[in-house]
């Protein structure tokens, strides 16, 4: 199941910096980690769904350049939003 619209609006609301703003760089990667959790839960009842598991590996990766651009941009914001969506380095 994907991730509704309401939802999306609920996270760029949230994390970005207004509900339209799907572009801000905190909004994309709270909208990275909801999509990582979901496909973290669907692989643990389906082991073998292998490109499920691929689709997560592409996520991670583009997450954690985001998070090296934000850190690199700004440690502050990084800190918090690590903190926030649990999220470790």
């Amino acid at each position: 199941m994907a991730i509704t619209s309401e939802k999306k609006v609920a996270i760029f609301e949230k994390y970005g910096k207004g509900k339209n703003d799907s572009g801000s760089t905190e909004g994309q990667i709270a909208l990275f980690t909801e999509r990582i959790n979901h496909l973290t839960g669907h692989l643990k009842s389906n082991q073998k769904d292998f490109a499920t598991e691929k689709a997560l590996v592409t996520l991670v990766g583009k997450r954690r350049r985001l998070l090296d651009y934000l850190k690199n941009k700004d440690i502050l914001k990084y800190r918090e939003l690590i903190k926030e969506l649990n999220i470790r380095k």
